[in-house]
């Protein structure tokens, strides 16, 4: 029986298309990030060898442990002041960011529904951002973080997607198990890959992503309207 949904944010609960959100991103973490002396590309390049870093980490440490060292090993001269601009940045300037997604409300409406039904409601975003950024983001998708039993970020993941490890955490995190556990999300490599450790899995396809242009016709799929009549199907968690 299915007591959990959890939702990837990303393109499936914040419309949004992935690359101009990147750009986007990096852009406005330059405008507040160059005046404090930083070089542009050595920072962009530093950002993603941490990125790039957490998608590897194996469960050792925290993503968050894993990202700052590799960022640091790139930066060995970081000053205090260079450092706490990162904080103030997804406190202030990442909300500049929201310029390239849009709020569809049926979102929200999706997972008020959800919640009535008695069903525990998750965020299993990609975490590889500071819960602040999370936070951020659910702000722009007109959805309030109180909502969620659990909201991933580099702070409480030990693994990224699409790592099984990271799945199973979030199951255990949330005193289930797996197979009692819905995901949703728009990407086939990173969020379908859930079914691989016994979750349900729902593809949104407003915003789908399929780089290896695979095969998609076993998975349940569509917008909202399908997601909610698949959810309907099923039976009352209480």
């Amino acid at each position: 029986m299915i007591k959990a949904v959890l939702f990837d944010l990303d393109g499936t609960l914040l419309p949004m298309d992935l690359e101009e959100f990147t750009n986007a991103y990096f852009e406005e973490l330059l405008r507040d990030l160059l005046p404090l002396g930083f070089d542009g590309e050595k920072l962009v390049s530093s950002v993603w060898r941490g990125t790039k870093a957490m998608f590897k980490n194996g469960g050792e440490r925290a993503n968050a442990e894993v990202f700052w060292e590799e960022f640091g090993a790139a930066c060995p001269d970081l000053t205090k002041e260079q450092l706490a601009a990162f904080d103030r940045f997804y406190s202030d300037g990442f909300d500049r960011v929201k310029r390239v997604t849009r709020t569809d409300p049926r979102a929200a409406a999706t997972v008020k529904r959800i919640k009535e039904r008695g069903f525990v409601t998750a965020i299993a975003t990609s975490p590889i951002f500071p819960p602040v950024a999370a936070h951020k983001r659910l702000s722009w998708a007109g959805l309030d973080p109180r909502d969620f039993a659990l909201i991933t970020s580099y702070d409480n993941s030990r693994y990224a997607k699409p790592s099984a490890g990271y799945y199973l955490d979030a199951a255990r995190e949330l005193g289930l198990e797996p197979r009692e556990c819905l995901m949703v999300g728009n990407n086939v490599q990173e969020d379908m890959v859930a079914r691989e450790v016994g979750m349900e899995v729902f593809l949104m396809t407003d915003c789908l992503l399929n780089p290896e242009n695979a095969d998609v016709t076993s998975y349940p799929r569509g917008s909202f309207p399908e997601l909610d009549a698949f959810i309907a199907a099923l039976p009352d968690p209480r």
